[in-house]
């Protein structure tokens, strides 16, 4: 593949520039096998280098679309290459190319929360939704199977940017407490809410279903140290992995403060060390 020309830099630029992109891809996996990242070029009316990615996933072979990037060739590989780093995928230039990176609507929500939403909206705002779609969302018809192998095509872009977070994380994450030890006075902030329910409070009460949901929290004390606890709610809900509406739901960024817990369990994921907390008691919420 020729590498196209690049507007705005001399030709001296663009050849220095061009080594480091061959220097930065050396050792990463071929495009066959992994898929490979591309920086596409400006065109009429998108002033601006955009980031996709050539994935061998789906049946037909797709160019998925993620996120724009600068108008400036340098900052959008600094920002593309940052990102991406511990991705195996190489990460080249490419001139847009109208008929195969063109959304045929393969990528847009049909159902949910979400629906009329396209997949690589819900890469940036709810990972975990994109992740349930990938991995539990059963397809009925060709066109949906298509669906599914393009939001694990994104869902692999996440575990991408999610290898350099955690990987920044590794130096700095500790365990809170020895197993069983009884810890006091946590203040903790509230980064990823996820909804389940509990199989073994679920039934039905004549015709209707009642599930009793938790919400798993994963939440960050001061020094940026992971904790995970599990919220079970008091009250049923007539909707799978929907909180009834008297139940108080934790958001992003919420603090809460913990009087008392114990440390029911310490594991290691992608190079964070997280803390598992149970016998929760809190000092105050915030409602």
């Amino acid at each position: 593949m020729a590498n196209p020309r690049l507007p705005g830099i001399s030709e001296n630029e663009q050849a220095l520039l061009y080594a480091k992109l061959n220097e930065y891809n050396r050792g990463r996996a071929s495009f066959k096998e992994a898929g490979v990242y591309l920086v596409v070029t400006p065109r009429p009316g998108k002033p601006n280098y955009s980031l996709w990615l050539y994935s061998p996933l789906p049946e037909k072979q797709s160019i998925l679309y993620i996120h724009d990037l600068s108008p400036d060739i340098n900052e959008s590989l600094r920002m593309a290459s940052t990102l991406l780093y511990y991705s195996r995928r190489c990460l080249i230039l490419v001139d847009y190319n109208e008929k195969r990176m063109q959304s045929n609507g393969d990528d847009l929500i049909f159902f949910g929360k979400y629906r009329g939403h396209f997949l690589h909206e819900i890469l940036k705002i709810d990972p975990a939704y994109l992740s349930w779609i990938a991995y539990k969302f059963t397809p009925k018809i060709p066109k949906q199977e298509r669906f599914v192998k393009i939001a694990q095509a994104y869902h692999s872009i996440h575990l991408d940017i999610m290898q350099r977070k955690s990987r920044e994380k590794r130096s700095s994450s500790r365990y809170l407490g020895e197993l069983g030890e009884k810890l006091t006075d946590l203040k903790l902030k509230v980064t990823r809410v996820r909804l389940e329910d509990d199989p073994y409070k679920t039934r039905v009460n004549g015709t209707t279903p009642q599930f009793f949901v938790k919400q798993m929290l994963t939440l960050t004390d001061a020094s940026g140290n992971l904790v995970v606890m599990s919220i079970p709610s008091k009250n049923p809900s007539a909707v799978s992995c929907t909180l009834s509406g008297i139940e108080h739901e934790y958001r992003l960024g919420e603090i809460i403060y913990v009087a008392s817990a114990k440390v029911s369990r310490r594991y290691e994921s992608y190079g964070s060390k997280y803390t598992r907390l149970s016998h929760v008691k809190f000092a105050r919420l915030n409602v």
